[in-house]
């Protein structure tokens, strides 16, 4: 397991960038403009880490900007922890053997998400390209919210 990325929701992208940017020193290391999704994700790193975050994607600090307003509330500006595995389907298999809810399994061999104890989100993502697709991950629901 590789630790990618700590995501939090932003409401003003550019006060967010000044504080971070120019207070705290990080550097914009990739941004991600959606259209279709109404969203910005710029991804920052730490001065120590820019050689590695632009070589592995990793560490880094996701600032995700939604374009229609929201007031965040009950601590939903706070998005997830984000670690990379080897193999989404057996590490999520041994999440559900220790009794943990996958609360958005892996149904496209790509992505999964639990909660800590704490309800603190967190994102696994398969190492390299997405698995190939199969059950009884492919059919399995999402429970509750991530």
């Amino acid at each position: 397991m590789r630790y990618l990325h700590t995501m939090i929701r932003v409401k003003n992208l550019d006060e967010s960038l000044a504080f971070y940017q120019r207070i705290l020193g990080l550097a914009e290391v990739k941004r991600i403009d959606n259209s279709t999704g109404r969203y910005t994700l710029v991804y920052l790193a730490a001065p120590a880490d820019l050689a590695q975050a632009g070589q592995n994607q990793a560490p880094l600090l996701e600032l995700t900007y939604n374009w229609d307003t929201e007031d965040y509330t009950g601590g939903r500006n706070f998005g997830h922890l984000a670690y990379e595995v080897e193999n989404i389907y057996s590490f999520c298999q041994n999440l559900l053997d220790q009794g943990v809810t996958l609360l958005r399994p892996p149904r496209d061999g790509w992505m999964a998400f639990i909660r800590s104890p704490d309800q603190i989100s967190i994102e696994l993502l398969q190492k390299g390209q997405a698995l190939p697709v199969q059950e009884p991950w492919a059919s399995m629901a999402n429970v509750g919210t991530w």
